[in-house]
């Protein structure tokens, strides 16, 4: 249970309703890491200066509540976007404008940077998309936002505002939509992934009723959300100490038969993480390969579903294809031949995958992680050129008599050196010589 003790006049409100909203301070709270910070002082300075009031806004506030420093820090205001910069570059901070159609610039400063909002309220809504008109009122702009506990707003001097009793929220485990549930996802379907990684990082045992029966009536508009969009938001949900929980969740509610229906193997992924304690750390690529069938075709089409980066996807097609074996039980020799060709982390990632198809004891990994945390990969001495400086003509074979010496050179772990790797390369082409 989180402790939100202090000077608290928030009144409670009904669960699954949002109540008379309310824009009085409801305790005090120290700003914290960023929002403490000089720069952040600095570009606050900017935007009060004449008077105005400017506040932190949306997870920096909650994180704070936690007692957890938070990377972003946003700031919203009553001032125009135009204002805003004129203001700041007035004062020598570096504005950017990020969004500022939308009432959004960013202020970076040392290398921080801040993201500013003028408040906004909904004029008329489009899917995802909204014709906003600005305001200065802090209760509308806090309105628009998706989960109480993401409506909070702390002023510098460290009053904290509550509209939608989000406090209360957080204490009792519970992630409630700000509003109508239904409406708010039909606003924007990532809301659905939303309100699951959220569920994972701050919920209780049980969703909250309205929000969870919302996601899975409205589940079937996930698949028109973009791959980019849905890979940022499953690597993080993925990323939870708590994903395993939530998977299940998600394949109980229907929402993994829309969003990735190939993702359904939850006890390998439940296996994983009971052995990923061992690295120190969860790895939301392997907990996604854990989900998926052995094979290369899922993982590309999955690939393709999140549009994966050029570097996950080879990593994903890797750990469900892999070049080479990786199994608990490979001798010393095949454990440095797998190291040497794959490299630590994709050998961990693999052992561990392994192991969790297998039911393997957590000691029996003991011995082959700590080779690989120690393992470092030894190039191989010679290249192409080294065989066309030795007259093999350009093509396929300067590739097959390569691979003959390295094979050679990792039968005697890897030790001989370059002039030794060049001898046997010499005694290869004579034996092509004489056979020719």
């Amino acid at each position: 249970m989180l402790d939100l003790s202090g000077p608290d006049r928030s009144r409670p409100l009904p669960r699954g309703a949002i109540g008379t909203p309310r824009m009085e301070p409801v305790r005090h709270l120290d700003p914290v890491g960023p929002m403490a910070s000089l720069q952040a002082r600095r570009v606050l300075q900017s935007l009060m200066r004449t008077g105005q009031e400017a506040r932190f806004v949306g997870g920096c506030v909650r994180d704070a509540v936690l007692g957890v420093e938070a990377s972003d820090v946003d700031i919203a205001t009553p001032l125009p976007p135009e204002e805003v910069m004129r203001r700041l570059k007035a004062d020598g901070i570096r504005v950017v404008p990020t969004g500022i159609k939308h009432g959004t610039v960013t202020a970076v400063l040392d290398h921080d940077s801040f993201e500013i909002t003028t408040l906004r309220r909904d004029v008329e809504t489009f899917g995802r998309h909204a014709r906003v008109e600005f305001t200065d009122d802090w209760v509308a702009d806090a309105t628009r936002r998706d989960f109480t506990f993401n409506a909070m707003s702390l002023s510098p001097e460290g009053d904290l505002y509550d509209p939608f009793n989000g406090l209360e929220d957080l204490e009792k485990g519970r992630v409630r939509f700000v509003g109508e549930a239904q409406a708010r996802i039909r606003e924007d379907v990532l809301r659905i992934l939303r309100f699951f990684r959220f569920h994972a990082r701050f919920g209780g045992p049980e969703p909250e009723p309205t929000a969870i029966r919302a996601c899975s009536e409205l589940a079937h508009l996930l698949p028109t959300l973009s791959g980019e969009r849905v890979r940022e938001e499953l690597l993080r949900l993925l990323d939870a100490d708590r994903a395993v929980d939530v998977w299940r969740l998600m394949l109980d509610y229907g929402i993994v038969a829309h969003l990735l229906p190939q993702a359904t193997r939850v006890e390998r992924l439940a296996a994983l993480d009971r052995l990923e304690w061992m690295v120190g750390e969860a790895d939301p690529m392997a907990r996604l390969a854990a989900l998926l069938p052995k094979g290369r075709t899922t993982a590309q089409e999955v690939a393709e579903r999140l549009k994966l980066s050029n570097a996950q996807r080879d990593r994903l097609l890797l750990l469900a294809d892999p070049p080479v074996d990786v199994h608990p039980d490979l001798g010393i020799k095949a454990r440095r031949h797998a190291l040497q060709k794959l490299g630590t982390e994709p050998y961990r990632d693999l052992l561990l995958l392994a192991a969790s198809d297998r039911g393997t004891p957590a000691a029996e990994l003991l011995e082959p992680l700590a080779e690989a945390a120690s393992w470092i990969i030894v190039p191989f001495p010679l290249k192409g050129q080294d065989l066309l400086d030795m007259g093999v003509p350009p093509g396929p074979e300067v590739g097959r008599i390569l691979a003959g010496v390295e094979g050679w050179w990792a039968a005697r772990e890897f030790q001989p050196t370059r002039e030794e790797c060049l001898a046997e390369l010499r005694r290869k082409l004579a034996e092509r010589a004489a056979g020719d």
